[in-house]
């Protein structure tokens, strides 16, 4: 039989486990007037590599459309906004030329294998464990200052806890 102090150790021990569960189910997400960035990460780089992708999630909650046309990360000379896409069998990589536009209520992927951004002339070799702090520019919502995880060199995805 269960006494009060019994009762109470449940409590506190269940309402503990709820809270470590909310806290790694929360995305890690920055905001600037209605465009919501969620999970920007990067994946680690070789050395000597003078090049690293960026990726995240692009979500605008506005009423009117909206660009990203610029970023910066100091460890890179140079920023823009590529599309990597299948023309025939070759998959081609150019540049996004006037930003990337999000439509009102549009979530935007970023991902290796579509829209992202690319960094150039690296300074230093990313590495895994990492945290970036960089800075997205939108053409009306303004600037906003963000964090890339640096992840393994050949992930697909941010990592996730218990993933």
């Amino acid at each position: 039989m269960c006494t009060n102090r019994c009762r109470l150790h449940r409590f506190v021990m269940s309402a503990a486990i709820l809270l470590i569960f909310s806290v790694v189910a929360v995305a890690q997400q920055f905001k600037v007037n209605s465009i919501v960035i969620e999970q920007p990460w990067m994946r680690a780089t070789p050395m000597g590599a003078k090049v690293a992708g960026g990726y995240m999630t692009i979500i605008n909650t506005g009423s009117e459309p909206d660009r990203l046309i610029d970023g910066v990360l100091p460890q890179a000379g140079h920023f823009a906004v590529h599309e990597m896409k299948m023309s025939g069998n070759v998959m081609q990589m150019r540049e996004v030329q006037g930003g990337l536009e999000i439509k009102p209520g549009q979530k935007v992927e970023l991902n290796p294998s579509g829209y992202h951004v690319m960094f150039t002339q690296l300074r230093e070799p990313l590495k895994q464990g990492d945290t970036l702090k960089g800075q997205l520019r939108f053409e009306k919502a303004g600037s906003v200052d963000i964090e890339y995880r640096v992840e393994a060199l050949g992930a697909q995805g941010p990592h996730q806890l218990g993933h």
